[in-house]
């Protein structure tokens, strides 16, 4: 197998078709050393011209012969492996653009040009015992009183009783008024109001508006609750309508006495409370965790005497037991009654510094008829301890006319138990 060149000496062999004229060796005789290699060589033709020789055009009517490209077969191939991963890219880019689109649109988060806007989503909606469902709820029974004095207009909280329009507030909130009271309700609208009655000594007014379509609250029990319960404040403090804050029960029968000078003197045996409550809370609801109304939020402590109070986390609340059936008097009567044990009470007792003395006992009266006598020291009123005459007062008066109390008291160096029917006095 040659690649077409004979090597042999012309005029023999293969080569003898050849002409003579074109049968030469190749330079530097059969003895070079170029001769010597290219005898070594397979692949080369030492008489092969150095041109490019164009091959002449076919014959007319021949048919060409063909011509077949070893790299033909493997091109469509290697084109297809080429277009697959493009258009698998190009379909995987549309999906997820679809995809995208489509996420979007349904969370309202995209806003297609030249269409309109996707409506806003409606607000979640909270469990009824969560603290913002609770605040929805009473949020409608809670209004602004505003009242008109000779020095302005005085403005508080309340909220409504009954559905026939009787609302409760503080008396300090309507007190001096000299002019029809007016209450704003949570949507914005406005309503005339007229004082129906209030007690100084609790703090409890009564004023009413007609409208139709009240809520009234829902009311809870004051002598349930326990020290830590979650609580809600509701009012406007500051002129600032609809506030909510929340807190807990920090303390209960927080005794205390409040006024101004020359004015009533008012006793509280509160519900403590840290919720934030500052000038213009007053008269507003604290709610439980159910939404019912426990207390009327009525005074809040200053750091100092003579300073202007505001929210230290500590406010408090008159019980809505109390509160209720004060409200349930100025309704049926047109003023309330106060409750009484039927003694007068002076500083503290002597020894250790606890218990309150008695300084006289009105005969026939809730204390005498229960074997107390003048000089003895209550120690406690059911259970809670009274070091203090304020706090005697404050605890008898926050009891309902007819309610039995349990008295433990001190006689000379011996404790004694009495149990006392309180009534309402003769005013």
């Amino acid at each position: 197998m040659t690649d077409g060149w004979d090597w042999r000496q012309p005029g023999t062999g293969a080569g003898a078709a050849r002409s003579s004229s074109s049968a030469h060796p190749p330079p530097g005789g059969p003895g070079s050393s170029w001769w010597s290699d290219a005898l070594a060589d397979p692949w080369r033709d030492p008489t092969a011209s150095a041109v490019v020789v164009v091959p002449a055009a076919p014959v007319s009517g021949a048919e060409p012969e063909p011509v077949t490209d070893p790299a033909a077969a493997a091109r469509p191939a290697l084109r297809y492996l080429l277009l697959v991963p493009l258009v698998t890219a190009l379909l995987a880019g549309l999906l997820g653009g679809a995809f995208g689109y489509a996420l979007a649109i349904r969370g309202g988060g995209a806003t297609v040009l030249g269409a309109a806007p996707a409506p806003p989503p409606e607000l979640a909606q909270r469990m009824p015992e969560s603290l913002a469902g609770v605040a929805e709820r009473v949020l409608p029974s809670v209004v602004t009183v505003r009242v008109a004095r000779p020095t302005g207009t005085s403005e508080g909280s309340g909220f409504i009783a009954t559905s026939d329009g009787y609302v409760i507030t503080n008396d300090h909130v309507v007190a001096g008024a000299t002019g029809q009271a007016s209450v704003v309700f949570s949507d914005g609208s406005s309503s005339p109001a007229t004082i129906v009655g209030q007690d100084p000594e609790s703090d409890v007014a009564v004023i009413r508006v007609m409208k139709d379509g009240l809520r009234p609250v829902a009311f809870g029990d004051s002598e349930a609750l326990a020290v830590g319960d979650p609580v809600l404040a509701i009012g406007s403090p500051l002129s600032l309508a609809n506030t909510v804050t929340a807190g807990i029960v920090s303390a209960l029968d927080r005794t205390m006495r409040a006024g101004e000078p020359g004015g009533p003197t008012r006793y509280y045996a509160a519900i403590q409370t840290d919720a934030a409550v500052n000038h213009g809370n007053s008269g507003g609801p604290l709610v439980d965790g159910a939404g019912r109304v426990i207390g009327v939020n009525s005074t809040i402590k200053s750091i100092a005497e003579g300073h202007e109070a505001g929210n230290i986390g500590l406010a408090f609340a008159i019980p809505i037991n109390q509160a209720k059936r004060i409200t349930q008097d100025i309704i049926g009567t047109g003023k309330a009654r106060r409750t009484v044990i039927g003694a007068q009470v002076g500083g503290p007792g002597a020894g250790g510094g606890a218990g309150v003395r008695l300084v006289s006992v009105t005969r026939s009266g809730p204390a005498a008829d229960a074997g107390l006598r003048a000089g003895d020291v209550i120690v406690k009123l059911n259970g809670r301890p009274t070091n203090e005459p304020t706090d005697l007062i404050a605890l008898v008066r926050k009891f309902a006319p007819g309610s039995v109390v349990a008295v433990e008291y001190r006689r000379g160096t011996s404790r004694r138990n009495a149990s006392v029917t309180l009534v309402a006095d003769a005013q």
